[in-house]
């Protein structure tokens, strides 16, 4: 494995496996949000302490004089004195003592109207009828404390006050909740974002070339299963194969590209069984082994498909086998079978294969057996490649009894799917058996032809140093 220090490279960032990540992870996203607006709401409710807020509106009046002064001027000035004295602690102690208290903690505030004679009187309470009783003790003991100031004004009650119903400080939280919507959303999206850009796997092929130890063959596209012909919406194979007329020429060209140069290689190298494997589940294995198998009969190869995946097989759910009464590699390995009977000759793929149904759980000892040994020499004979499709190199190591009997082998690297140091280690395990490793097959590619534009002018790193061969 590389030793050097992993650097932060714009072209190992794939924009469509960041958006994948968000997709895949949008429940968290709606819960971040979701739980953003409780916690405001929640905060926001614990610390809220509604007031109430009782209301008068006074004149200011000359005494046996229902007119208001003359000059409105005067006035306004005897009103901004009458607003002081219902501020004043004076009236306070005085409406305390009345309602037999010490002191209120109620705020008292009187507002002169500009330009009026007018006074506005509020009274705010935690308790409506506390304010209502606040305000109702001002008004009636206010002018025993103005006649220390007036004589001969008076205040007449324009709008009499009553208990207040609804708090004068409602609560206004949506901006906050929205603003917490917000942050929750955009804090756990930037997470993922960022997890993905971090997480050590191959995104994109300039990564795979600079972070795997070894030769990268080829680069297969994603291929959508349904597709839209004519109009009409179909739906391909469960697993994709060349032979379909449904499946994209970039696919296809990838695939016969991959098994053209295994081909080469293994030719100029005498080497027949070539093992196909990866490392984790779900990386497209078993049906890249298939497409090479289809590929190189094409070029008028004699090729045997050998399902070597005993405990979890799946080619013959590849070339939709499954409804066929037929010998399974198993019935051969417990001596039930002849080779003759379990090696079938697909006339439509033109190929020979041995295929697995049921799931074997003691796998191991079937393959490190002298029958398996004995059909690989059989197919060397009669074949020129014989493909195994072995189980991933994480899950068993029923792949590595394999490397015994194998000439040359390839690893399956899913994009954003396996760690590249594992994938490396697999390599090594490879190399270490004495097997000839041709390189990594990158699969299930999605394709980024705005963001490669796009890469190709804002780079940020270092030239490739590691030396790994460019296909």
């Amino acid at each position: 494995m590389k030793n050097e220090v992993k650097e932060f490279r714009l072209d190992e960032i794939s924009i469509l496996c960041i958006i994948r990540d968000l997709l895949k992870n949008i429940w968290v996203i709606l819960l971040a949000a979701a739980a953003g607006w409780f916690a405001v709401t929640g905060v926001m409710s614990f610390l809220y302490v509604p007031e109430f807020t009782a209301q008068a509106t006074m004149a200011v009046s000359a005494r046996g004089d229902s007119n208001a002064y003359s000059s409105l001027s005067l006035t306004n000035q005897m009103a901004g004195v009458f607003s002081e004295v219902f501020d004043s602690n004076v009236l306070k102690e005085k409406i305390a003592e009345e309602l037999g208290e010490d002191s209120i903690n109620e705020t008292i505030h009187a507002t002169v109207i500009e330009e009026t004679n007018l006074i506005t009187l509020q009274v705010t309470s935690e308790n409506p009828r506390r304010a209502y009783q606040v305000i109702q003790s001002a008004i009636r003991n206010y002018d025993e404390v103005s006649d220390y100031l007036f004589s001969n004004a008076m205040l007449r009650i324009v709008q009499e006050p009553s208990v207040p119903y609804a708090p004068s400080n409602a609560m206004n939280s949506s901006r906050y909740q929205k603003l917490a919507i917000l942050a929750g959303a955009a804090g756990s999206g930037g997470l993922v974002v960022l997890l993905s850009i971090l997480r050590f796997t191959v995104k994109t092929r300039e990564g795979a070339k600079r972070n795997l130890d070894g030769r990268i063959l080829e680069l297969i596209p994603y291929e959508w299963k349904n597709k839209t012909v004519r109009g009409a919406l179909r739906k391909l194979n469960k697993s994709i194969l060349i032979s379909s007329r449904l499946v994209s020429m970039p696919f296809g060209e990838a695939v016969r590209k991959t098994a053209t140069r295994i081909d080469h290689h293994m030719r100029r190298r005498d080497q027949k069984v070539l093992m196909v494997t990866s490392v984790a589940e779900n990386e497209g294995k078993s049906s890249v082994a298939a497409n090479l198998a289809l590929a190189l009969a094409e070029k008028g190869r004699r090729v045997m498909l050998i399902d070597v995946d005993l405990k979890k097989p799946a080619l013959y759910k590849v070339f939709e086998k499954k409804e066929e009464n037929r010998k399974h590699l198993s019935d051969y390995l417990d001596k039930k079978a002849e080779i003759k009977d379990v090696l079938i000759y697909e006339k439509k793929e033109k190929i020979y294969t041995v295929f697995q149904e049921k799931s074997i759980h003691n796998a191991a000892r079937y393959l490190d057996s002298m029958e398996m040994k004995a059909l690989i020499d059989a197919g060397r004979k009669k074949m020129d490649y014989i493909i195994l499709d072995t189980p991933p190199m994480s899950v068993s190591s029923d792949a590595e009894l394999m490397l015994k009997m194998a000439d040359n082998a390839v690893l399956i690297v899913r994009q954003d799917w396996t760690d590249v140091r594992a994938a490396n280690d697999a390599s090594d395990t490879i190399r270490q058996a004495g097997v000839d490793f041709t390189g990594f097959i990158l699969n299930a590619f999605l394709k980024e032809h705005l963001w490669s534009s796009l890469r190709e002018h804002s780079y940020y790193g270092y030239g490739r140093t590691d030396g790994s061969e460019e296909v």
